[in-house]
């Protein structure tokens, strides 16, 4: 007769932040979420460059990148109207909360307070792209930085966003800078300076 297997394990669980109504002024309707992350890198050229932030840009996102064109010339940068100068990819539910995860581990698991807006959505920069966990140097490419933009919303957010009778969201239902930094602070255990 085989033995049981010893149920404690020796690595590191990871523990799963789920955020009860109770936190929230006990209504479940409350409770922040991440709405989308966008990952935007801006080149500011044309040609290889953008070609390899593609390249980049997916090996990080698992997620195909969108050129962006130039809105304007503007001749100090050597920039044309509509030509493609960065590529973005939108990430949404279980995909892009899985990559904010990784994004952070490259920030050092730090904030600051003032990359938060007063609707508690936050935008960061990463430096290198070597920094995030899981990528490798390739010469070819060289190190490319990037920015992350997370945007948070509450339950009940599509009624602004619907076709039929669009409304605004109330004022006593809009998300706060509080409310945001403590559901991410809590969700991916970080500082917030």
């Amino acid at each position: 007769m085989a033995e049981p297997e010893n149920t404690e394990n020796n690595s590191e669980e990871k523990v799963v932040y789920v955020p009860t109504a109770e936190e929230y002024d006990g209504n479940p309707m409350r409770i922040p979420k991440i709405a989308k992350v966008v990952v935007n890198f801006a080149v500011g050229q044309s040609g290889t460059p953008l070609e390899q932030a593609k390249m980049v840009c997916e090996l990080i996102t698992e997620q195909k990148p969108v050129e962006r064109r130039a809105k304007q010339t503007v001749r100090e940068f050597g920039i044309r109207k509509d030509e493609p100068i960065a590529c973005t990819t939108t990430l949404r539910g279980l995909r892009a909360e899985n990559f904010l995860e990784k994004v952070l581990v490259a920030k050092n698991n730090n904030l600051r307070s003032r990359n938060f807006d007063q609707y508690g959505n936050f935008s960061f920069g990463i430096g290198e792209h070597i920094d995030v966990p899981g990528t490798r140097y390739d010469p070819d490419i060289g190190v490319i930085g990037f920015e992350v933009s997370v945007t948070m919303e509450r339950p009940g957010y599509r009624i602004k966003k619907r076709r039929c009778r669009p409304k605004q969201i109330p004022i006593n239902h809009r998300l706060t800078i509080e409310a945001s930094t403590k559901y991410i602070a809590n969700k991916y255990n970080i500082q917030i300076e």
